[in-house]
């Protein structure tokens, strides 16, 4: 499990690294002004789309679905059962497509009403948005081949198909000339990356015979059983997303900028949460899937809580950074071009607000898989909606007095919500079962993350001091320094603190990893 893990991890990690590059070319050549948030409604739609219907939700259901079938049956019965999918799935985004374009408006009525106030700024969103609407289309397939494929016990690939979603945006950003401005080329691009990765993820299927084909639509057993959990799914894998949606509608009530600092501080936030959360939850799955249909409970429960403590331990060092400095990290990465000092603060506050519920955010995959692999996406979906109805309430409270910081405090808080009622729910129902183990790294990943902390404290102002010798480089050189010293201590403090807890890599199942990689 663990090679999936870092194989999807590594991959998300050059994603990330693209997406980074990507986001420094779109502030230097769109900024943080009306544009920046006619672009931030535009990719935030398709955006939100897929992370609540096709991601999340459609994985949560189809992945423990196509492996009961494949454990239980065989291959045949699977493969018709995601022919029948598939089918439907194309149906259903062939018509959310229209009527995407016909009422593009109204749609972006609803995600930004603040905009009617610039009718300028709410037409330039309208146009953008039906520019990027067609990358849901693509994308929504890309996730059944991608669950098909993960069930077959291959992760790479799919992995890898994001990172052509910010490879095929710089290209267009590259070439903004040919385009009326930078807007229009970034949203081009967007949909041509939606094209680019259906076609690697269909050569892929095609390559592993588990290509699936439309199909005249029945509704069989095992569709029924598909929908009765995907309902459900959409809420209880969507709440962070659903949060996040709120977090642009109110945005948009901001004056200009706000939505744009906003998206860039999500930018950064979703570095961990790709690389640790959804790479956890994307391994997770099908391995707790896998163990409950053969009915192995003490194999499902092992690998939850080695993935919960390795997720926990990856992600401690980004919230601390986050927490402390994220004034540091936004200026080094964004502030250069159309991005400037102002925007750095503003977008620096939400960055710290969001560290606040960063490691909330990653768990809650960890959680929610043992739920969905035993088919329940129905408890997840009530504890959703009962952290919505918080995060909604704080973030009407917040965003007026603290502005766009408080409506990403609001989303965090909301996480917290969701982690901490999963995780009592699941130990009444045995869902979750937190072992020694859990126990012991969590206790040195914290003891660590406060070292790291004060480290982050003193070595700060020394290492931004020395930077501004090399002018514009300064900022990037002493978050690197900066990172350097911080990984490397806390590393060796939470290897030194699982020794002298008794964790063992033997116990996390890293033993055989680094065996193999000998």
């Amino acid at each position: 499990m663990y090679r999936n893990f870092f194989s999807v991890s590594g991959i998300t990690l050059l994603s990330r690294l693209a997406g980074f590059l990507r986001d420094v070319m779109v502030s230097a050549f769109i900024g943080a002004g009306a544009m920046g948030d006619a672009f931030a409604v535009a990719i935030r739609l398709p955006s939100h789309f897929r992370a609540i219907f096709g991601e999340g939700a459609f994985n949560a259901a189809y992945v423990p679905t196509y492996l009961r079938i494949y454990e239980q049956s065989d291959i045949w019965a699977a493969r018709h059962f995601a022919d029948q999918i598939f089918t439907l799935l194309v149906l259903s985004q062939l018509v959310t497509l229209a009527l995407g374009w016909i009422f593009m408006p109204a749609f972006v009525h609803l995600l930004a009403p603040g905009f009617a106030a610039e009718p300028e700024k709410f037409a330039l969103a309208v146009k953008l948005t039906r520019i990027t609407f067609p990358y849901l289309f693509c994308i929504t397939l890309v996730t059944l081949h991608s669950g098909t494929l993960n069930a077959h016990g291959k992760f790479a690939l799919p992995a890898f198909a994001q990172v052509l979603f910010n490879l095929v945006i710089m290209a267009f950003l590259a070439v903004s000339f040919l385009f009326p401005n930078a807007a229009y080329a970034a949203a081009a691009g967007v949909t041509a990356s939606g094209v680019a990765q259906l076609a690697l993820l269909t050569f892929s299927a095609r390559r592993m015979h588990v290509m699936e084909k439309l199909a005249r639509p029945q509704l069989t057993a095992d569709v029924r059983a598909f929908f009765r959990m995907f309902g459900p799914a959409v809420i209880g894998s969507a709440g962070v997303q659903i949060a996040m949606f709120a977090d642009t509608i109110i945005g948009s009530l901001l004056p200009t900028g706000g939505l744009s600092s906003i998206y860039y501080a999500d930018r950064l936030y979703l570095l961990p949460v790709g690389l640790v959360g959804v790479a956890a939850g994307t391994v997770l799955l099908p391995e707790m899937s896998r163990c409950f249909a053969r009915e192995d409970w003490a194999g499902a429960f092992t690998a939850q809580n080695r993935t919960l403590a390795m997720t926990l331990t990856l992600t401690a060092p980004f919230a601390v950074a986050f927490v402390l400095i994220p004034d540091l990290i936004v200026g080094a990465l964004f502030q250069r071009g159309a991005f400037h000092a102002a925007d750095t603060i503003a977008t620096a506050s939400v960055l710290r607000a969001y560290g606040f519920g960063l490691l909330a955010v990653v768990a809650i995959n960890a959680l929610r898989s043992g739920f969905q692999a035993m088919g329940d996406t129905r408890t997840p979906m009530m504890v959703s909606l009962g952290a919505l109805a918080v995060n909604l309430l704080l973030k009407i409270v917040l965003y007026k007095p603290m502005g766009a910081a408080g409506i990403a405090l609001a989303t965090s808080v909301n996480a917290w919500v969701n982690l901490i009622a999963l995780m009592v729910i699941g130990g009444r129902r045995f869902l979750f079962q937190p072992d020694a183990l859990l126990k012991g790294v969590v206790m040195a990943a914290a003891t660590s993350a406060v070292l790291l902390a004060n480290v982050a404290l003193v070595l700060q102002g020394p290492f931004v001091a020395f930077g501004h010798r090399f002018g514009l480089l300064g900022g990037p050189i002493a978050l690197a320094l900066l990172g350097i010293v911080g990984a490397t201590v806390y590393a060796g403090a939470v290897v030194g603190f699982c020794r002298a807890l008794g964790v063992t890599a033997a116990q996390m199942g890293l033993g055989r990893l680094t065996r193999r990689k000998q």
